[in-house]
């Protein structure tokens, strides 16, 4: 018997100062079994630093097609793709093919070995960005995992916190694709 998604809900209030982006997201993230509270956390601060207009949770694990997170415009284009992990090289192609922009978020120890392994095949790729998220951190924000949760992010001047009523964890990503 195939185990279900576990439901969790949360409150997002976002105020990206960088990007003069404020507004409150209800989430319905349902996680997979095979998921950890990390991996789920880190879905969630990715949703909050990239949110817009049209950004959506997917089927992710469930789905192989479909990223962690996207925005599609209002022609069905993927304009952005957020995948979670240590996605392989064909992945990434694809991904970029298919989307204005692909952002990666590493949160393992083993992302430095991961990421020299295939940086240099994906030199070409523009619009891919690639950031390793402490482990430390990663497992702070899991530390802040309620069936119900009301969190709050602020970027402020390139700093990130992730806010609870009672914990704040900073965040800071580390980018490991060179700046355009």
């Amino acid at each position: 018997m195939a185990l279900k998604a576990t439901i969790y809900k949360a409150d997002v209030q976002v105020a990206d100062m960088d990007r003069h982006y404020y507004a409150d997201h209800a989430l319905t993230i349902a996680r997979h079994p095979s998921e950890t509270d990390e991996r789920m956390m880190v879905r969630v601060l990715m949703l909050a630093l990239h949110a817009q207009d049209g950004i959506a949770l997917t089927k992710g694990l469930f789905d192989v097609d479909e990223p962690e997170i996207w925005v599609k415009d209002l022609t069905g284009q993927i304009t952005l793709w957020i995948d979670i992990g240590q996605p392989d090289e064909s992945r990434l192609r694809k991904a970029c093919g298919r989307a204005a922009q692909v952002v990666v978020v590493c949160h393992s120890s083993s992302c430095p070995v991961w990421w020299k392994q295939i940086e240099g095949k994906l030199g070409r790729l523009q619009n891919l960005q690639v950031f390793q998220l402490p482990a430390q951190t990663s497992q702070a924000l899991a530390a802040l995992t309620a069936r119900t949760m009301k969190l709050q992010c602020l970027v402020q001047d390139g700093a990130i916190w992730i806010n609870t009523d009672t914990a704040s964890v900073a965040v800071e990503l580390k980018r490991l694709t060179p700046t355009a």
